[in-house]
């Protein structure tokens, strides 16, 4: 099936530092920004109790719509997370699609956006545990262009270990495991580098801070295996059939540090990453050093798949307008 021409990606802010206005779903209705707001001593913010995710949505200028990416499938890992810290929300994974599509509809996104759903024990309570506290559900979303640079990383390998399965869900977005990404993070970029690649207890590699990796050696993708404590990624999957419909053999195994030294190409996907090629780890160039032509075609696919270009993958497109009038923030008032 032929692809239409990719719309020129609308201009889109990157990520926030401060994140206010729009709508906010909030104890189970659609409120203003500033009213969602918590007690400091809810238990979520003490302990870390609570899960996440993170979902884009992609504007299409052609056809003025905008376009949740996979959006069942990150609510389905989003319940399944919530499962993890013994949460019991009332909204379904439809119910919760809906509410995301109205959210955005009465702000009127017009652009590249990221969303995002956060489920937290809510409780004012001073209590490490899971069952003294009550459930809470909030979502919201801002303007958000590249999280990260896709056109060349540069990494370095962490000397902070990813943290274990049996520690924290390795495959659950649980909040408190996220100061293991943000010691990570911190220390790759203040030496200079983008990101990091953080390694296993046992010193194999298992994601950057918070993407899947990819290696591309002699024309095959090689991926960590999900039981070396990565997230298992929905765009790591997304990534995986595009290469499958174009006879790109795929190997999740056990990957050794010095293989990413050695690796022709290496990319990172994710849902805030998007593809974004690695051309350096540890001062060591990638292949040659620039964008391989394996991440490049891939990078392509998946920018047209998720503007809802490539008609072979609009299945994974949620169209927000769907041939609705947009009205503006003041025509569709809270």
């Amino acid at each position: 099936m032929a692809v239409e021409p990719l719309p020129s990606p609308r201009t889109a802010p990157p990520p926030t530092t401060h994140v206010a206005g729009g709508s906010v779903y909030f104890q189970g209705r659609i409120v203003p920004f500033a009213e969602a707001t918590v007690s400091v001593a809810t238990h979520a913010l003490n302990y870390g109790t609570a899960c996440f995710e993170g979902i884009r949505a992609y504007w299409n200028e052609d056809r003025e719509e905008l376009y949740l990416l996979k959006l069942s499938e990150h609510y389905r890992r989003f319940l399944r997370s919530t499962q993890l810290l013994k949460m019991h929300l009332r909204e379904t994974v439809d119910e919760l699609g809906q509410i995301t599509c109205d959210i955005l509809r009465r702000d009127g996104h017009r652009g590249d956006v990221y969303i995002r759903p956060i489920a937290y024990k809510s409780s004012p309570i001073i209590k490490v545990d899971l069952h003294s506290s009550s459930d809470a559900l909030a979502i919201f979303a801002v303007p958000m262009g590249d999280y990260a640079r896709t056109d060349g990383l540069r990494l370095t390998i962490s000397s902070w270990r990813r943290i274990g399965d049996n520690s924290i869900p390795a495959r659950g977005k649980v909040t408190g495991a996220y100061v293991n990404t943000a010691l990570a993070v911190d220390d790759a970029i203040s030496a200079g580098y983008d990101d990091c690649l953080m390694l296993t207890e046992d010193g194999h590699i298992a994601e950057a801070s918070a993407a899947n990796v990819f290696l591309v050696q002699s024309g095959t993708l090689v991926t960590p295996p999900v039981s070396d404590d990565i997230l298992v990624g929905i765009t790591r999957a997304a990534v995986m059939e595009l290469a499958r419909d174009r006879g790109l053999p795929i190997v999740e195994r056990t990957i050794d540090r010095t293989e990413t030294y050695q690796a022709e190409e290496i990319f990172l996907c994710g849902t805030g990453v998007q593809v974004a090629p690695v051309v350096e780890i540890d001062g060591r160039a990638v292949g040659s050093g620039a964008p391989g032509k394996t991440t490049l075609d891939l990078q392509d696919a998946y920018f047209a798949a998720v503007r809802g270009s490539d008609p072979r993958y609009r299945h994974w497109c949620t169209p927000v307008y769907g041939g609705m009038p947009r009205m503006t923030p003041a025509q569709n008032p809270i």
